[in-house]
């Protein structure tokens, strides 16, 4: 058994159990951003059932009052998936967003949210709402659980990225 003196750890661990760990918080990532949509998926369809699917009622919230082109919706983190212009045309075409061409660059298309668009955003901005008045009563999850929280993602979203830019 090897063992592993982490940043975080005073004694060591051993290789297993933090591998052990590490997995298992990879799938929980995962997991929970499928629960995410599910969520909001329930809560598209308890309103009516719109048109859209959640991921792209999460990138509608995510763009806000923002006016941004494609690249920056992932370079921003406000969409995940790879087939961002698929999805972009889709909200076009059902009217929940609308897009220029930029006046710099006539390749680039800029989009920001029409009012039906707005109307999905405070939709899942309700929810989001909603959920935070029982965070602590039902999922027994503090402020203080959500900075640590936090603080620990950011940790690992810049280790990532590291693996990527530094090629370790």
């Amino acid at each position: 058994m090897t063992l592993v003196q982490t940043e975080t750890h005073a004694a060591p661990v051993s290789t297993e159990d933090l591998e052990g760990e590490y997995l298992q918080a990879l799938r929980l990532i995962e997991r929970l951003h499928r629960l995410l949509l599910d969520v909001i998926k329930d809560e598209l369809d308890r309103n009516g059932g719109y048109d859209l699917n959640p991921v792209q009622a999460l990138l509608l919230h995510n763009l806000g009052n923002d006016e941004l082109t494609a690249g920056e919706l992932k370079t921003r983190g406000y969409y995940l998936g790879s087939n961002v212009s698929y999805n972009l045309k889709k909200l076009v075409e059902l009217g929940y967003i609308h897009y220029k061409r930029s006046d710099h660059d006539r390749r680039s298309v800029r989009v920001r949210l029409t009012e039906k668009g707005e109307e999905i955003c405070a939709l899942v901005r309700q929810l989001y709402r909603r959920q935070l008045r029982s965070l602590g009563s039902v999922g027994e999850i503090s402020f203080e659980d959500l900075e640590d929280l936090n603080r620990t993602l950011m940790r690992l979203e810049r280790f990532w990225s590291y693996q990527i830019r530094y090629r370790l």
